[in-house]
């Protein structure tokens, strides 16, 4: 669990950090976002959430 919440801590970190340096960027970005269809969004997030599991995975392995 302790490991779940540094895990937390370390993504509030660095999407806060993005938009600390980069607000205009981000601001773009988020507007591009809508551009993208909803299919292309939920198989890029799966792709990430697979990949991730598997990093996971094999780091505590």
């Amino acid at each position: 669990m302790k490991e779940l919440i540094i895990a937390f801590g370390l993504f509030l970190f660095i999407e806060g950090i993005l938009y600390a340096i980069f607000p205009l960027k981000m601001k773009n970005m988020l507007k591009k976002l809508e551009l993208v269809k909803e299919n292309q969004l939920r198989v890029g997030g799966l792709a990430f959430a697979i990949i991730g599991f598997v990093i996971i995975y094999y780091t505590k392995n």
